[in-house]
């Protein structure tokens, strides 16, 4: 059978619809499933909760977990064939703990069969699945209104919901929708036409599968093709290995390879060992040029075919991860083949599930989605995902843990980043040194309120000076006081004090000075983002004085302020402070004099001074 007759689908719905077991009685009635499967069904059915009738949810429901709650929790992908098409079906979890798993099955389909429970109707679940699997590039949907027999079959309720659908389904671009009443426990309209639904005249669930076009063409004509690994068997060969997103190529053409721009002619191209004049999208290829032009992993070789290249964008974003996410948090983005750091630079706004309105946001929460802008450490190709779906889909990687927290699509690119370029000057940083007679750091102090941050650094800066350093102090208060005094307290305004801080001390580090700052940081992932904006210049100094010691210090009562509920977001208190896990130099100002705690910073600092 051919590659193109395959149809890739997702279902899903909200818990307990009968996806599963909808999937399992199509397998079972087909007969598409081996005689011991079929045996050992009708054997787990017996101690099942059917009362001895077949359960189908357990052809798929493969996880202990998932047969002892009665749900689906993984996504389960089953491959079958009919006479008339071939299939690879994702029955994915309907509870809303595990969204991120339909997501990810929703990433790879063509269409979506989404079920309604007739007794219910549309719900929130519901609702977001189809938001998601239109964010995920789904453009056919099935709906199964399920559990028929629970209705007695009754036309006027499938009447209803169906209009309900359609209501939903106005907000979406969709290219094809059909709804189908059925019963996944009976099989009424899953492979045989029910005779206690006569009233429905259409195919059933299956014939309309194996019918349907898809059709999953890139409208983008040109070739383009992520480069995934560089192949150098011997000195004599060199080809760039990857899967064609779009278009075709062949033998003779001049391919562009961005984001350098430079060009060569195709020599030979590969599918597997076979040496092939042509290829196109979907194909897995090696491609020889005739010139050697600098391409690694990431770069992107393209034909015909205009993708942007740039440093901003906007996108739209599932998110995933069980904290929240704020602006000014950084992640690894993953655009086809490339990975490089990027900054959520602002949340536009969320969409609400229900409604599909626009909402004002300034946090994003688990399983929300919300339309928000990226700035990315360097310029990376990609090109809207309507044009390009490997191009135009991302992901979001927490860079401690390395979990994917969102997935997304690119809406557009931000024009305003391309016209702005880091400009070298003629005097470096180095020679600002060697004028200066020492090396540039930026001294990053942290710890609790009252730890004793400020007094540290104040007597730091007083050492060097008597030691003819050229430094510069930056501390907390007198900062929010001028630069950041538009920020606020909560995460998202910590989160952005820390990245300004962070730029302001580079800017200083290439003047050559000592900078030193004296901020409460709380945020790992903060100063892991600062050290990153400064470089090897940045030295970490945890304050680890204990939080007791910190609240008896405190003169302005600001602790117990906070332990009365009269300041919000406050430290130590009511909100979390991460502490450093590999700091360079720890001293605590309760076990030492400020001398002795002095000393201990310098004999840190000994190579740097």
């Amino acid at each position: 059978m051919m590659e193109g007759n395959l149809l890739k689908f997702i279902t899903c719905g909200s818990v307990d619809d009968g996806k599963s077991t909808l999937i399992g009685h199509m397998l079972y009635d087909a007969k598409l499933i081996y005689a011991d499967q079929e045996r050992a069904l009708e054997l787990d059915s017996k101690v099942g909760s059917r009362e001895g009738k077949i359960d189908y949810s357990l052809l798929l429901d493969g996880l202990m977990a998932e047969r002892e709650q009665g749900i689906t929790i993984d996504v389960a992908y089953r491959y079958f064939s009919t006479e008339r098409r071939n299939f690879i079906v994702a029955d994915t979890p309907g509870h809303e703990e595990y969204t991120r798993n339909m997501a990810v099955g929703a990433s790879f389909v063509s269409l979506a069969v989404i079920l309604v429970d007739a007794s219910q109707g549309l719900l929130v679940q519901t609702r977001r699945h189809v938001r998601i699997c239109s964010l995920m590039g789904i453009r056919h949907f099935v709906f199964a209104v399920n559990k028929m027999d629970l209705v007695r079959y009754s036309q006027a309720q499938f009447k209803k919901i169906e209009k309900d659908i359609k209501v939903l389904m106005a907000e979406f671009d969709f290219w094809t929708l059909r709804i189908i009443p059925v019963s996944a426990t009976e099989g009424d309209n899953i492979t045989v036409r029910s005779k206690r639904m006569l009233w429905y005249t259409k195919e059933t669930l299956l014939a309309y599968l194996e019918e349907v076009q898809v059709d999953d063409t890139d409208s983008g004509e040109g070739f383009s093709m992520p480069v995934q690994r560089v192949c150098r068997p011997n000195h004599a060969f060199r080809g760039f290995q990857g899967q064609i997103s779009s278009g075709e190529v062949a033998v003779g053409d001049t391919i562009t390879v961005l984001p350098s721009k430079e060009s060569a002619r195709v020599a030979k191209i590969f599918q597997g060992d076979k040496e092939v004049a042509k290829s196109g999208r979907g194909q897995a290829v090696t491609i020889q040029l005739d010139a050697e032009i600098d391409i690694s992993r990431g770069c992107i070789l393209r034909k015909g075919y205009d993708l942007y290249v740039g440093n901003m964008l906007a996108v739209s974003i599932l998110w995933m991860d069980d904290d929240r996410l704020a602006p000014g948090r950084i992640f690894w983005l993953k655009i086809g083949t490339q990975m490089t750091p990027a900054t959520v630079l602002n949340i536009k706004y969320k969409v609400d599930v229900t409604s599909g309105e626009e909402v004002c946001a300034d946090a994003v929460y688990k399983n929300e989605i919300a339309f928000c802008e990226l700035s990315v450490g360097s310029n990376i190709v990609f090109d809207r995902f309507e044009h390009n779906r490997e191009l135009g889909s991302l992901i979001l990687i927490d860079r401690v843990t390395n979990m994917t927290s969102a997935c997304g699509v690119v809406i557009k690119p931000l024009t305003r980043g391309n016209n702005v370029t880091w400009h070298n000057t003629d005097i470096t940083r180095e020679m600002r040194e060697s004028a200066l007679g020492q090396k540039a750091a930026t001294i990053w102090l942290t710890g609790l309120s009252g730890s004793g941050k400020s007094t540290l650094a104040n007597e730091l800066e007083k050492r060097l000076f008597a030691m003819g350093r050229h430094t510069m102090l930056l501390d907390g208060d007198n900062v929010r006081l001028g630069l950041n005094k538009d920020l606020g307290f909560a995460e998202n305004g910590r989160v952005e004090n820390i990245r300004r801080i962070a730029e302001v001390s580079k800017l200083m580090n290439d003047a050559g000075l000592i900078v030193l700052t004296a901020f409460i940081s709380p945020y790992k992932m903060d100063r892991r983002n600062a050290r990153e904006i400064i470089g090897s210049h940045f030295v970490e100094v945890y304050v680890s004085t204990p939080l007791e010691e910190c609240e008896k210090r405190d003169a302005k009562g600001l602790y117990q302020q906070a332990r009365a509920g009269q300041i919000a977001n406050f430290t130590g208190i009511s909100d979390r402070y991460e502490q450093p896990e590999n700091p360079d130099i720890v001293v605590d100002t309760s076990k030492h004099s400020l001398d002795e705690c002095i000393d201990i910073i310098l004999k840190g600092l000994k190579e740097l001074l």
